[in-house]
């Protein structure tokens, strides 16, 4: 079992953020299985695209836990970018799978929408009669051909008949399902002084916050399961079922998981916690991100931070505008 090879396969690393700028060799992305080496050879024009998605979904991933006691750290100059913290079975793992195949759909969907790959396009396939006051125009993006791309590279690895490679795949999918589930139609009024006498409207993907958003309350609601052996030709296959049967069986868009997380107070290289020493807390706040939960107990220290601003902007006609420079006094509240 390899679980957190998944870090070094569908991430690539930070060292690898750059793709779309330089040649790519399929053959130098450390840790990939030969069948996503074979894809990468076979549709190399959108590796740069993959990339970017792996390295949007971990922002997303930042933005999303910046106030809890896992924040969703990253490891410079490191294969495995998140160190020991994917190898466990737990809702940490799940959301950063689900994010960052969404990712690699997301950013797929949009280049092609854009042009900057020829084997790829505008969806033509959904898009019915038109509606009162507007028609069909620009270019709806291929969402689908997004998600098929993620599939085949991110679920490339989770071809073991084991628990893990279940929940990494259900995960990848549900990541995915988002994008799907959250196609809208995008308007653009043309017409005199923008008077909107015809609307050209297109499918198109939902912002990525959106889809951030949405993905963090499937985390905090995401499933506990049991695994489960069973005897078949093929030999030991295990399966995951859900652990309390009064709740809502989980569905294809829900997160799963089997396994408790570390409480992320104190560091721990074993499980990856950097813990939260010195991390900056809301003093105000009664939640997570709060010093007392954020801070586990410990307290927190405060200091003041001078930093200098933009301020008494004015807007001067036509067109810029002036600023004066001022410097403002923060309290600035870290665990201790």
């Amino acid at each position: 079992n390899q679980p957190h090879l998944l870090q070094k396969s569908l991430a690539l690393g930070q060292q690898y953020s750059s793709l779309g700028s330089q040649p790519i060799l399929c053959g130098s992305i450390p840790g990939l299985v030969p069948k996503q080496l074979r894809f990468c050879r076979n549709y190399i024009e959108i590796m740069p695209s993959v990339a970017e998605g792996v390295k949007l979904g971990i922002q997303e991933c930042q933005h999303q836990f910046r106030g809890r006691r896992w924040n969703c750290t990253t490891i410079k100059d490191n294969l495995a970018i998140f160190g020991p913290v994917l190898d466990k079975a737990t809702r940490e793992s799940a959301f950063v799978h689900a994010i960052a195949s969404a990712g690699v759909a997301f950013a797929v969907t949009r280049s092609c929408a854009e042009g900057t790959s020829t084997m790829c396009g505008c969806d033509s396939h959904h898009k019915g009669p038109p509606g009162e006051g507007w028609k069909w125009g620009g270019c709806s993006e291929d969402a689908e051909f997004g998600v098929l791309v993620s599939r085949e590279f991110a679920d490339a690895r989770e071809n073991r008949p084991d628990a893990r490679s279940a929940m990494n795949r259900h995960n990848n999918e549900a990541g995915r399902t988002t994008i799907l589930d959250h196609m809208h139609l995008r308007c653009k009024c043309h017409g005199l002084s923008g008077s909107c006498e015809v609307k050209t409207c297109w499918w198109a993907q939902p912002d990525f916050r959106m889809l951030g958003d949405y993905l963090k309350d499937k985390y905090d609601s995401a499933s506990e399961m049991v695994v489960e052996k069973h005897r078949e030709s093929r030999g030991w296959v295990e399966t995951l079922r859900a652990k309390y049967a009064f709740f809502k069986h989980p569905t294809e868009r829900d997160m799963v998981y089997y396994e408790g997380s570390p409480n992320f107070c104190e560091p721990n290289q074993e499980t990856g916690s950097f813990g939260t020493r010195d991390r900056a807390c809301n003093v105000s706040s009664h939640g997570i991100e709060g010093c007392d939960l954020l801070c586990c107990g410990r307290g927190h220290n405060t200091r003041t931070e001078k930093r200098k601003e933009k301020c008494h902007c004015i807007f001067h006609w036509c067109c810029y505008v002036s600023c004066q420079e001022c410097v403002r006094v923060y309290d600035v509240h870290t665990c201790k």
